[in-house]
């Protein structure tokens, strides 16, 4: 996957984005991207024949660092022996995700499912001999959740593709249109048919950036993949037309422009199953930055990479686990939740209940004995702690009818209360939240 710049994603929506919204009735996109902005949490799945020696996904030979034949011979070795869709989407639901993102086809060119449109795949070329995408949409969809397919829109493995390596290509495409426009056609013929027999609720495009959304056909592939389902979502990598942005492994330090988006991140340093790569984040680093997303009104796609068998390595297994466990105590602070307030004012995590009188905080600290939240302005009903609705003591410091300003509230955490990686208090408050802010802010001068 290529890394992307995450300030040139957070900037704002891409121009063709902005127009494509301009042109829609905003209504339309508002109730498609719903449930989306209601999920918070996904997982992503990177599978394929790169799980076999272990190198990076279709970038070990694309950067010349293994031979393109050694990478592809990996195929014959491709096996998927123990893999069970149950036993991935039994997982994937116990983590507390509400949909999952599977590369349907890699850079690579190698596609999970039995295409009749290419010459790779895991049913045609691998030892396998199988098609992996049907029973995992269908335990996907049998477990209420939502799908999602991941599509390589480049195809280094493809002759019609004009870019093969680092210092190789093929061709350019203002030499040959028609060589161009036959793998248009081809990529068009592959997402028929993971549209009519999938129908997914979300596609997640990669691979945009080496042509331009004109030679992509993006507009037309975007009403295509419409076609019969005009509530479909789908990501931004289609050189700006989409619903979301993806900002990629670095969470974004202020919340984005854009008003629907996703933080992709990997459980280690690689997005595949790498054995040398053994450099996990702990469950409490992951979910700080899942914390982080929900309180700048973000969805975290969290990522796992298989063996070539189908197991999954069992610190992503762990992780999952501790996820469901943080996830299932705390799911009123997490789900159908807004942004929450202005950083400034707790020094945590916050979200916001879907009617704004429930203000969360998310304290990734062990506090001594008390959190302080400044600047709010509407009366407090009471304070608990999420998961055992434990009443809280708080009071009101330096307030003053002379002062704008509202005092700094104080609210007691008793040890026994605290949860083992990230502890969520609500403050129910008598009406929709107000935060105060200063009209007459001046500039430091140094």
């Amino acid at each position: 996957m290529k890394k992307i710049i995450v300030a040139a994603l957070l900037a704002g929506m891409s121009l063709p984005l902005m127009a494509q919204k301009a042109a829609e009735d905003s209504t339309a996109w508002k109730s498609r991207m719903q449930w989306f902005k209601d999920a918070k949490l996904g997982i992503f799945i990177h599978w394929g024949i790169y799980a076999v020696d272990g190198v990076s996904e279709s970038w070990s030979f694309h950067n010349e660092r293994v031979p393109y034949a050694d990478y592809m011979a990996q195929a014959k070795r491709f096996t998927g022996s123990k893999w069970n869709a149950l036993n991935w989407v039994d997982l994937i639901k116990e983590s507390g995700a509400r949909y999952a993102v599977m590369t349907t086809k890699h850079h690579d060119g190698v596609a999970l499912w039995n295409t009749k449109a290419g010459k790779l795949s895991t049913v045609k070329t691998t030892k396998a001999k199988r098609d992996f995408i049907t029973p995992f949409v269908n335990e996907l969809r049998r477990q209420n959740l939502k799908v999602g397919l991941y599509y390589s829109l480049l195809d280094w493995s493809h002759n019609d593709y004009p870019n093969f390596t680092k210092s190789k290509s093929r061709y350019k495409i203002a030499e040959d249109s028609k060589r161009w426009n036959r793998f248009v056609d081809f990529n068009f013929a592959q997402l028929g048919e993971l549209r009519n027999q999938f129908n997914p609720d979300l596609w997640w495009f990669d691979g945009d950036w080496e042509q331009s959304a004109e030679d992509w056909r993006a507009p037309q592939l975007v009403a295509f993949l419409r076609e019969g389902n005009p509530n479909v979502v789908i990501n931004s990598r289609v050189q700006g037309y989409g619903d979301y942005a993806t900002p990629e492994v670095g969470g974004p330090v202020q919340q984005p422009t854009d008003p629907y988006w996703e933080l992709c991140m990997t459980m280690n340093d690689s997005w595949g199953y790498q054995h040398k790569d053994t450099l996990f984040k702990s469950p409490y680093e992951l979910l700080r930055s899942f914390c982080d997303c929900l309180s700048m009104g973000g969805n975290l796609l969290l990522d796992f990479g298989p063996r070539e068998d189908g197991t999954i390595p069992e610190p992503e297994v762990a992780i999952l686990k501790e996820f469901g466990r943080w996830t299932a105590k705390h799911h009123e602070a997490i789900y159908g939740t807004d942004a929450g307030v202005y950083k400034d004012a707790f020094q945590g995590y916050t979200t916001l209940s879907k009617d704004h009188r429930t203000l969360y905080l998310f304290i990734p600290y062990r506090p001594h004995g008390e959190v302080e939240v400044k600047g709010l302005l509407t009366k407090l009903k009471g304070a608990r702690v999420v998961g055992s609705n434990t009443p809280l003591s708080w009071k009101i410091y330096n307030e003053a009818d002379w002062r704008a300003e509202p005092g700094n509230l104080y609210i007691e955490i008793p040890e026994q209360e605290l949860d083992s990686e990230i502890t969520v208090v609500a403050l129910d408050l008598e009406k929709p939240v107000e935060m105060y802010v200063k009209k007459d802010v001046r500039q430091f001068q140094q």
